[in-house]
């Protein structure tokens, strides 16, 4: 049997006052509604070019209500739950706020859920960039305080509790706010 590779992208729409509220305080709804603009463009791009190279991959787009009703958990976990459905053997779940995101950052997470049942690419903040299964697990993602600086550690708590073996990738910044664009704006 085949392995089907899922890729996907939650984003929110890039339209002023719906995303990157955090960056408006800053810069203001019009400019961070362009940032957002910017990194969809940049994740869609980088995740055309890892299926362009992955044998029977899909890259599925779950923008603003295509993403369901829900906290990030529950949104999150019926993203999982539809591509496992579906036929999905291992899947990856990423934002479209990483402007360092690479191709190789996508074929590894991929690569290690050869030998994990969880890959997370951990971000400074405390949360993470990137999150893959190689298989449905319906609890994973419940009782995570989204938002908090201890996203990453609560997850990794609760994957270590349900019996899945995790692999951490690299840190990375994601795009929350003004300071985050500091080394974004250096490249």
């Amino acid at each position: 049997m085949k392995q089907q590779l899922v890729l996907v992208v939650l984003a929110r729409l890039p339209a002023p006052g719906r995303c990157k509220r955090r960056l408006a305080v800053a810069i203001g709804a019009l400019a961070a509604a362009r940032v957002q603009a910017k990194l969809l463009t940049h994740t869609m791009a980088t995740a055309k070019a890892w299926r362009e190279i992955s044998v029977n991959s899909t890259v599925l787009l779950a923008m603003g209500p295509a993403q369901g009703i829900g906290g990030l958990g529950l949104r999150m976990q019926r993203q999982f739950s539809r591509a496992f459905n579906s036929g999905a053997s291992r899947v990856v779940l990423i934002g479209s706020d990483l402007p360092q995101l690479s191709v190789s950052d996508l074929a590894n997470a991929y690569a290690h859920l050869d030998h994990c049942d969880l890959v997370l690419g951990p971000a400074l903040d405390g949360g993470y960039w990137l999150v893959g299964l190689n298989r449905s697990n319906g609890s994973l993602f419940s009782g995570i305080d989204w938002g908090g600086a201890g996203v990453l550690t609560e997850t990794i708590a609760r994957a270590n509790g349900i019996g899945l073996k995790a692999k951490l990738l690299q840190y990375r910044s994601d795009i929350d706010d003004v300071g985050d664009m500091a080394p974004w704006l250096d490249d």
